[in-house]
């Protein structure tokens, strides 16, 4: 049995599922805040709702392109591999 090590590079610029788990984590704090019902709401309350919608979002993209980036990591190991093999 021929042993072959794969070797997957390593990825350099943006962590996008690190930036995205954080973004996440300051929208929760952002939606927090207007968690609470008030009577007469003050000014930030809305923008603040709005804010935390949007980072919430903003979030889940950075981690959709981790994933994205990694399947496409993983496929390109996997030819590698593959080819190594012949």
């Amino acid at each position: 049995m021929r042993h072959v090590t794969v070797t997957i590079p390593a990825a350099h610029g943006v962590d996008w599922k690190g930036l995205g788990y954080l973004v996440s984590i300051a929208s929760v704090f952002f939606l927090g805040a207007v968690a609470w019902p008030k009577d007469n709401p003050p000014g930030w309350y809305y923008p603040a709702l709005i804010f935390g919608m949007l980072t919430s979002i903003l979030g889940m993209g950075f981690r959709y392109m981790a994933h994205r980036a990694m399947q496409r990591e993983v496929r390109s190991a996997e030819a590698e591999a593959e080819a190594n093999k012949r």
